[in-house]
């Protein structure tokens, strides 16, 4: 089993961040290269892409909790793939935002300091890229 986590401050208030992160039709803007996402029911995603293992499209799982600004995923045809992000004010008008995955079947051999290296890459990405779109809601909505 391994665990991924990576935190990163975003410059506006928690909803305005949680209401980006959350929401199925900007996701794909900010989620790492090689992934993508897309609703297919309540609650439920499919995804796919390079960095999703096996082939074809998979289903999931997909939580929105709004009183908590958090957001839970899973494989729903791979249960040992789960992560949750997590958005929580800062001072001044800021936030941060934590995501964390766990990749329960993930094998010792891949769980190598350079594969934990790749993770937090893409995970630190992801995060980046998702500043930019809040950055990018904070400015066309002024």
């Amino acid at each position: 089993m391994a665990e991924y986590e990576a935190t990163c401050g975003m410059p506006a208030d928690s909803v305005v961040v949680f209401g980006v992160a959350s929401d199925l039709t900007l996701v794909n803007r900010w989620l790492p290269h090689g992934l993508w996402v897309r609703g297919s029911g309540p609650d439920r995603v499919e995804a796919g892409g390079e960095v999703v293992p096996g082939d074809g499209v998979h289903e999931g799982l997909f939580r929105v909790q709004d009183d908590q600004l958090r957001v839970e995923w899973g494989g729903r045809d791979h249960p040992e793939y789960a992560g949750w992000l997590q958005v929580a004010d800062s001072a001044s008008g800021t936030s941060e935002v934590t995501v964390h995955i766990s990749l329960l079947d993930e094998p010792e051999e891949e769980s190598s300091p350079e594969r934990a290296a790749q993770v937090r890459g893409m995970l630190d990405e992801s995060l980046s890229r998702l500043r930019d779109e809040v950055g990018d809601r904070l400015t066309n909505s002024g």
